[in-house]
């Protein structure tokens, strides 16, 4: 083992956020940098004596660095103490089947690697998060005495092992440890398979559906492929772009209309497949689209709800649902109608995982694509995915079918986000510091033919841990239960992302089929008013409208 000394704190004012620590490559491959925060988890976490036998499970989403990053963090993990790493082949491990490696084999927590739907390759981003033993992130207790570790560090140690083969499965040892090269795929497949009907699945596709499942490149491939072309027998050619590659193939790994266009124009076209889907960077994401329809995220989660007893892993019933405070309230209907709790947290898996920990719910949902229930402890891409295709077969109904039958019963909540992204920091905190000092004269206010019924920022206080998190976002909702939301986004690594959320509610299925930005444009007018996006940014439209 060595001692490498550390000349400066690289970290100096750059506290990670809550899904870990997110900058561009150049910033990880500077001396010291990796090594500075990965010697603050082990310091923060401590040397295991000897009786605990400590293993950790590592891997991330093949973005570039990867591979020089993972043989960094096992060399360290040596330098450490830890008794065992369980690491994916090649380096691979989605974000969802860290967590369900984590779970299945007990181990303390998890490494990922990964900058989730941020762009890759050598000029763009890395990042870095740590998972706790229930597969989820860890909380701001851990994050938080994390930075203070970067911040005061002068030294890290490492292990003078060689590299590891990552390519061949089985075991080797650095010193002490024993680093084991997993299947990426085994665990996360098997849960799948208990999870959902993959034998009326696989009837499905027998029967003759086509379907197109676009990986954009990214880790969710080698899953797809996997289970849907391997256990449930699609047509091989169903997963496009399904090679994972270090730079995405210079793609934008987020799955969205705007991102997955190529799958949005493929589901419009004249020989469009029955069902499409697609997921981000590292597979904890997911797009539904059927022919000519794109569901969104919200309803995709109300959706999955009042239909979880159709899978067999859900058929017992749900307990509750969570969902993000920008989501929209679509969920919170179905709930109303099961008789079950539904729960609004701010933006971040890790408050769902305190939930699902104390059995108060089993699906959550965020409006930024990301949905999951208490099998794990992150969003899961495919298993939405996999939902999905466990609906149709069981309904016989085309998605469309699905979608309308759902705004029929509960209504339709019309949803839109509007980003801008890499926005001059001091300009953004400038226009939410004079949103705020608005929010007190807001209440009752009429614009138009809305009248405002609440304006606050929001504050949560967990029902679990009782930990109260303030400054998650500007509500102003309206009496007839529409909304504006304001928030800053803590995903970029440039500049600062604001994030206008719209919601507008639509009872009368005779209106369930305007354009989404007409039917939220007045409360687009009233969101800048009130906010002032256009002086405070310089710009006259968003960068991107999901």
């Amino acid at each position: 083992m060595s001692i490498h000394t550390i000349a400066t704190t690289p970290f100096a004012g750059q506290r990670p956020g809550t899904s870990g620590l997110r900058k561009k490559v150049s910033q990880f491959q500077q001396p010291g940098y990796l090594e500075n925060f990965i010697e603050a988890i082990f310091l923060t976490l401590g040397d295991a004596p000897a009786s605990e036998r400590r293993s950790i499970v590592v891997g991330g989403d093949g973005r570039y660095f990867n591979r020089e990053a993972i043989q960094t963090i096992l060399r360290m993990a040596a330098a450490h103490g830890v008794a065992r790493v369980l690491v994916g082949q090649g380096g691979i491990l989605s974000t969802p089947a860290v967590s369900c490696v984590i779970r299945k084999h007990a181990a303390f927590g998890g490494i990922v690697l990964s900058a989730s739907h941020n762009p890759g390759g050598p000029d763009g981003d890395f990042g870095i998060k740590y998972n706790i033993g229930n597969g989820g992130p860890a909380p701001e207790s851990i994050t938080e005495a994390m930075f203070a570790h970067t911040q005061a560090l002068t030294s890290y140690r490492i292990s003078d092992g060689g590299p590891v083969e990552l390519d061949r499965l089985g075991t080797s040892r650095i010193e002490n440890m024993v680093v084991e090269v997993i299947d990426p795929v085994a665990d996360y497949a098997a849960l799948m398979a208990r999870l959902f009907d993959f034998k009326a699945i696989s009837a499905l596709f027998a029967g003759g559906l086509r379907m197109r499942f676009d990986a954009m490149h990214a880790v969710s491939g080698p899953y797809a492929r996997a289970i849907l072309e391997g256990l449930l027998g699609a047509p091989a050619g169903t997963v496009v772009n399904g090679e994972p590659l270090e730079d995405f193939g210079g793609g934008h790994p987020d799955p969205n209309p705007v991102n997955a266009a190529e799958l949005i124009a493929h589901m419009e076209g004249v020989d469009a497949p029955d069902f499409g889907a697609a997921s981000d960077g590292d597979g904890d994401r997911n797009m539904i689209v059927g022919r000519g329809i794109a569901v969104t995220p919200s309803d995709s989660l109300a959706i999955i709800a009042a239909n979880a007893s159709l899978a067999p892993g859900y058929a017992g019933g749900i307990k509750g649902i969570a969902r993000s405070m920008p989501t929209s309230t679509a969920a919170d209907r179905v709930a109303d109608a099961l008789g079950i709790s539904c729960f609004e947290t701010p933006t971040g898996w890790k408050y769902f995982g305190n939930l699902m920990d104390a059995n108060l719910v089993t699906l959550c949902g965020e409006e930024s694509y990301g949905t999951g229930s208490h099998h794990i402890r992150e969003k899961d891409g495919l298993w939405a995915v996999l939902f999905w295709l466990n609906l149709l077969a069981v309904r016989g109904e085309s998605v469309e079918q699905i979608v309308r039958a759902h705004w029929a019963r509960f209504g339709r909540n019309y949803y839109s986000r509007h980003d801008y992204e890499a926005v001059d920091a001091v300009a953004a905190d400038a226009m939410m510091t004079a949103l705020r000092d608005k929010l007190p004269d807001l209440a009752g206010q009429s614009f138009g033919r809305y009248r405002v019924a609440l304006a606050d920022d929001f504050v949560y206080t967990d029902p679990v841990d009782h930990s109260v998190a303030t400054r998650q976002g500007i509500r102003i909702a309206m009496v007839d239960g529409s909304r504006i939301v304001l928030r800053l986004s803590g995903t970029g690594t440039e500049g600062a992302t604001i994030r206008l959320y719209l919601e507008r509610y639509e009872a009368d299925p005779a209106h369930h089929d305007i354009e989404p930005q007409l039917a939220l444009a007045e409360l687009i007018d009233i969101a800048h008013s009130i906010s002032g996006l256009r002086h405070y940014t310089g710009r006259e439209r968003p960068t991107v409208i999901t």
